[in-house]
């Protein structure tokens, strides 16, 4: 069973650099700047031989308003609640500020029990606010160095209670845990997770819909533009299968980058991107497929994924017959590497048509993973060269005498010529237009390596 643990401190402590260290892998962006993480982000860790789930948190800020910094401390609200134990990280090189002492005060009235962390301990700099973090009332303090790694036996000790705590609890009254299934592990028992990944220029809508998707108010929201910084994953379940919902920051065009952080941001998305499945293209209503979203969605293509327009705000939009067919032309004359993208409309706000954007995702999900068997696809070859012969080289004629499906995901093929180097790519794209109308792979990417040779299978 995983122990689930929550890393808790006021603004730039080291909280996502200790949540790097246990994950194992930097998923959280980290920098010196203040306040670089706003929502909570978990991912599974391990401490010696304890299995955690880790919850990152933004930096606690005694605000109660309505502005984004109160929003922040309400997601540190409910990461504390869902957590077994919380790790309250204090910088032992700067000392005990006066936003620790209140955040220790509130820690205190809440239920879930707490470890004292003192990092940037390395050396002998951290020793002074190391022991002036006695007088937080916490208990003792555990010395770490997230960024050296420095410590975590300790660290390790500390969270042993707890965890045999949790252990023992269980075996009394067990419960499902089967969490977090790699799309590695593919096997009979286990659903693989499908991972989706929702992108777009800065305040279309991301992080809401991931939030109406889910039905909770898992993701911090507002109407500044850019609040998402880190690409932040949601568990979810749909129809007994796993998916892994990935908002991400808004992508604007790299002249308008200006600062180091949003550099970081959108490096996140792009990755986030690479790794997905499943692409969500999320377009503002009133400022249909920009300049930028061309871009975002070539990225997507280029990457072999399965892309899906939504059209958000679609409950404000006027002329929508009008927006639609100029939404389909732009797709068809830019995007022509791609027949048949999927185009969802809906409202991450009011949750209109929400219910036909995971089933649309799904279907193309089942086409993306098509595999065609040889017999057929060397029938069809012959008809297509029949009807449009290969074009002629240096005097002869290319011959294509072979064709079969490397891969899945995307369907991937190799065809054996005389001359592959000398095959044109407009005669590719013929053959790719032909693959996609006689097997129905309409709204997904098609790739055909060419490769010089005779039938591989003929001895």
């Amino acid at each position: 069973m995983n122990i689930t643990v929550a890393i808790l401190g006021r603004p730039n402590v080291g909280k996502s650099t200790l949540f790097n260290r246990l994950a194992g892998k930097r998923l959280a962006i980290v920098d010196d700047t203040p306040g670089v993480t706003r929502d909570r982000r978990m991912a599974p860790g391990k401490i010696g031989d304890i299995n955690v789930n880790i919850i990152d948190t933004a930096g606690f800020e005694d605000i109660n308003d309505e502005s984004l910094e109160a929003r922040m401390r309400q997601q540190t609200n409910q990461a504390i609640e869902s957590a077994d134990v919380a790790l309250f990280l204090i910088d032992a090189r700067a000392g005990i500020m006066p936003l620790d002492n209140f955040f220790a005060n509130w820690i205190r009235s809440q239920n879930t029990p707490v470890i004292l962390v003192a990092n940037k301990c390395e050396g002998k700099a951290g020793e002074p606010g190391l022991y002036e973090s006695y007088k937080l009332g916490l208990g003792e303090p555990t010395p770490i160095s997230a960024e050296h790694g420095e410590g975590l036996a300790d660290l390790y000790t500390a969270l042993l209670p707890y965890a045999e705590k949790l252990n023992s609890d269980l075996e009394l009254s067990p419960r499902d845990t089967n969490l977090n299934v790699e799309l590695s592990k593919q096997n009979d028992s286990l659903p693989i997770t499908i991972q989706m990944a929702i992108v777009g220029r800065p305040n279309v809508g991301k992080s809401t819909l991931v939030n109406t998707i889910v039905g909770e108010e898992r993701l911090l929201t507002g109407p500044e533009a850019g609040i998402t910084r880190d690409s932040i994953a949601v568990e979810w379940e749909y129809n007994n299968l796993s998916l892994r919902l990935i908002d991400t920051a808004g992508i604007r065009r790299r002249s308008k980058i200006q600062d180091k952080i949003e550099t970081l941001s959108t490096r996140d998305s792009f990755r986030a991107i690479q790794y997905a499945q499943i692409v969500i293209l999320l377009l503002d209503g009133n400022f249909m497929l920009e300049k930028q979203d061309l871009s975002i969605a070539r990225q997507v293509i280029e990457e072999g994924r399965i892309l899906i327009i939504a059209v958000n705000k679609w409950d404000i939009v006027r002329n929508r017959m009008q927006a639609l067919q100029i939404l389909s032309d732009r797709l068809q004359t830019s995007l022509p590497q791609v027949r048949g993208i999927p185009i969802v409309t809906l409202s991450a706000l009011t949750g209109q048509n929400i219910d036909k954007l995971i089933p649309t995702a799904f279907a193309t999900f089942e086409i993306w993973n098509t595999r065609i068997s040889t017999s057929k696809l060397n029938q069809w070859l012959m008809m297509m060269t029949e009807r449009h012969p290969p074009p002629i080289k240096g005097g002869r004629r290319i011959r294509i005498r072979y064709i079969t499906q490397a891969k899945t995901r995307p369907p991937t093929f190799i065809i054996f010529s005389s001359k592959s180097t000398d095959l044109p790519e407009a005669y590719k794209r013929f053959l790719v237009n032909g693959i996609r109308e006689e097997f129905d792979l309409h709204g997904i990417p098609i790739r055909i390596l060419a490769r010089k040779g005779n039938n591989p299978y003929v001895n």
